[in-house]
This record gives C-alpha cells, structure tokens and sequence, in this order.
C-alpha cells in the first residue's frame, strides 16, 4: 500500500474535525529567542491547508532532549510563538502534552485554529522503548481529538523515530503523509534511484563514525565524495598523515582505509583536502594558518595545532567538482563555520551549490542551519531538508519508522 495524502484528506472533509499534525519544530534557540525558524516555516502550508479547510488543529512536536519531565529551557513556547507570528491563523499553547491544560485548550478550540501542545518529550512514554507505555501515551493524545480525529505527519526530521507522537499515534487514527513528509521523500528518492550523474556527495561535520552507515551506501552510487569537517582527518590519518590536536576516531582508521580500498572498485572516488586551516586552539579568535594537509604538525603550533577548517585550496577544487555535478547532496559543515575566521570552506561549498545547474540537496541539520548562518536563501538550493539525521538513515537504505507506519 501507499500512504493516503493530505488533499486526500481535505477532500474527505476535515471542517469541524480534530487533526492531529506531528509538525517538527524542533527549532535552535538562543535563549527564548529563536534563531534559525527555517522548520517553523517549514510547518506552515500544510497547518494553512487544514486551517483554510476549517479543521480544528492540534500540534505535536518536540525540542531538544528533555530527559522525560518538564523544563523551561526545552518549552516549545518560543517556537509557538514565532509560529504566531507569521501564521495568518489563530495559534495557542497548552500549558502541558495530555493534561488539564491540553484538555480545556482543544475543548475550546474553534474551527481554523490552532493548538500546539506542550513538548512531547515533557512525558518519558513518547520515547520508551516499551510498545505499552508509548501506547499509553499515544492513546491520551489521540482522546484530544474526539470520535473523527485524524492524524497527518508532516515531520521529516522525526520520521526515522520510533516514538508514540510519529509511530504509535498512527496506528490509531486514519493516517496521512503531511505534503512537507511527501516532498522530502520523493527529494531523497532522487539521490538513490535515476540519478543524474555526475553524482557528488559532499561529507562534514564532526565525526566520521556518524557517516559510516550513509558512507558504505553510497559507494558504487556516488561518483565522487569530498570530505570535509572534523572527520577529514580520520581519513588523512588513514592515509598516514600525522593530524596534530585535531578531532580524530583513532577506532575508526581501519575502516576508513577499508572504505578508501574499495571505493576504488565501486567506481566512487573519495576527494580529501590538500589543504586545511590550522589553529592555535579552538576559539573564534585563535591564531592560525593554513598548511598543506599532509603538514598539520609542521605548522607554527606544532603538534597542538587544531585543524579548523578546510584550506582555500581545497575549497576551490571542492566547487570545481560540484559545478560541473548533475546531483549533488551536502551534508555537514566542513569547518567551524560559527566562527568567522574558519567558515570560508563551508560558505565555498554553499556559494558552489548556488552556482551549479545540478539539483542539488542540502542535508539538514548543521548544514541547513550554516547556510542561513552565512546569509544564504532557502530558494538558492534545489532542496533544503528539515531533517539531518532522517535524511542519512534514508540514504543508508533503513527503514524509517514513521513513514512505514503510514504504508498500511
């Protein structure tokens, strides 16, 4: 089966009726004020259909990693809020997920407006591992919405979660692909079925051991690989190379030189920087200068050198490989793109997927949150996904469990 769509439901006719939407506002803050709203936006059009539609809404989602309980730090108030903002519907936000407050709150609520329920990671049932207890749960959320509820995901960047707002709830209610949901999937079906080649993947962030599963993947589907962020120097320690006081998985250098192996005949070629921005120490304002990659401990710092960023050198050649790609997917920072000084590398490859006529996919997490950062549209890139680590389990070919939950 195929999961039924979100005009399928508004064709059945959702006026007066409670729609349960798993909307992913899990948004970054900088006190109560957020900073990036890309996911808030994100959310929008699909609570506008059911809004326009005359449906009364009730939205779950999470922020951050609340162990089970309350806590101001994690309240989903500031992204209610700046969903208000530029919502052109009534939005209101319960004191609690499933108590007194969410109870009076949907009670009251009018056709066309909007309920968003506290955070579901306040209560430990949404992300137990017991079938039972997240049942449980699920089953007080789906009270709120009466005799002919209905349930729409439309958050990406929680569907590979096996939790009570995304799995449990759908086996409960009449269930529906959210358009946000539908999108980001046929984007990812994309890059692993009928690819346009030539097909680069460009690899950042922190740690290699997170990009292992997408990386054994990819090879023999990607035509090339360039790796940048922290986990480049995993690779240039496989290579031999000394790396200094950089982040490195001494662990995982055998299997990076596995991979180095047999990426040769799969057709796939990995791209690691020739050279790299080495620091002093990590802070904004450290001295630094850039080496060659195989030279990090020759640099003025010696062996406390810390490699920051990639190097212009390899900058340039990194956008010459993506401008002449058909497909391109980006995921990871390839410095520490937060300080001004070592954020040329990624804005290169942000800047080079602005200028290529390939389709082009920007994987999420840190490195949708960079391209903001560094002053770039959403609509420079084909696609920006709003779920990092849901667009890797994809692309690693796992199952997610929120998308086949609505297959049945």
């Amino acid at each position: 089966m195929t999961s039924h769509t979100l005009n399928e439901l508004i064709a059945e006719g959702v006026r007066g009726r409670y729609i349960l939407v798993r909307s992913d506002l899990n948004v970054p803050l900088d006190g109560s004020t957020v900073t990036d709203d890309g996911r808030i936006k994100a959310s929008l059009p699909v609570l506008r259909k059911l809004t326009d539609a005359g449906a009364r809404v009730l939205v779950t989602a999470h922020l951050g990693r609340p162990k089970g309980a309350p806590e101001e730090k994690y309240s989903l108030k500031p992204a209610a809020s700046r969903l208000a903002e530029l919502a052109g519907f009534k939005v209101t936000l319960a004191g609690d997920t499933v108590g007194s407050s969410a109870k009076e709150a949907a009670a009251s609520l009018q056709d066309g407006e909007v309920l968003v329920l506290e955070n579901v990671r306040f209560d430990a049932r949404e992300t137990s591992k017991d079938d039972a207890e997240r049942g449980a749960f699920a089953d007080e959320l789906v009270a709120l919405t009466g005799d002919n509820g209905a349930y729409v995901d439309d958050a990406f960047g929680a569907v590979h979660r096996k939790h009570a707002s995304v799995y449990d709830v759908a086996t409960r209610l009449p269930s529906y692909l959210g358009d946000l949901v539908h999108t980001e999937v046929e984007v990812l079906r994309k890059l692993t079925a009928d690819t346009q080649r030539p097909y680069v993947v460009v690899l950042g962030g922190s740690k290699v051991s997170d990009k292992l599963a997408v990386i054994d993947n990819l090879l023999g589907k990607a035509d090339t690989i360039l790796v940048g962020g922290g986990m480049l120097f995993t690779f240039l320690a496989a290579a031999g190379h000394k790396v200094g006081s950089s982040l490195l998985e001494e662990d995982q250098i055998p299997v990076v030189q596995d991979y180095l192996k047999r990426a040769a005949d799969a057709g796939t070629e990995f791209v690691v920087p020739t050279d790299v921005v080495v620091a002093e120490k990590f802070a904004a304002n450290a001295a630094h200068e850039t080496v060659a990659a195989d030279a990090i401990e020759g640099s003025s710092f010696g062996e406390q050198g810390i490699g920051l960023d990639i190097g212009p050198d390899s900058a340039a050649a990194f956008a010459d490989r993506i401008k002449g790609a058909k497909t391109v997917f980006w995921n990871g920072p390839m410095g520490v793109f937060e300080f001004e000084a070592f954020s040329a590398g990624t804005r290169a490859i942000a800047q080079a997927l602005t200028e290529t006529g390939a389709f082009t996919v920007v994987g999420g997490g840190d490195s949708a949150a960079a391209v903001r950062t560094l002053g770039f549209a959403d609509d420079q890139f084909g696609h920006i996904s709003t779920g990092g680590g849901a667009s890797l389990e994809y692309l690693e070919g796992k199952e997610l469990p929120g998308l086949s939950v609505l297959d049945r």
